[in-house]
């Protein structure tokens, strides 16, 4: 992957947690915004039948949909 596309990447994923309010609910505490990310990915790891990646995933979707309609 090229550094520009990198970088785009990872803004756009900071995105994703500003926008769910991750920011906000840890008042800014990165070492708490990464534990929430270190225990997410556990949980996948653990989860060898793929449904909590498809849950997580159903309601990412939902939630992009529901942004679109507020703005």
């Amino acid at each position: 992957m090229k550094r520009r596309e990198r970088t785009r990447q990872l803004i756009e994923l900071g995105g994703l947690v500003a926008k769910a309010g991750f920011v906000e609910l840890a008042d800014d505490d990165r070492a708490a915004i990464f534990g929430l990310l270190v225990e997410a990915a556990a949980k996948l790891r653990a989860d060898e039948t793929g449904n909590q990646l498809t849950l997580w995933r159903r309601r990412g979707r939902r939630a992009f949909v529901d942004a679109e309609g507020k703005d």
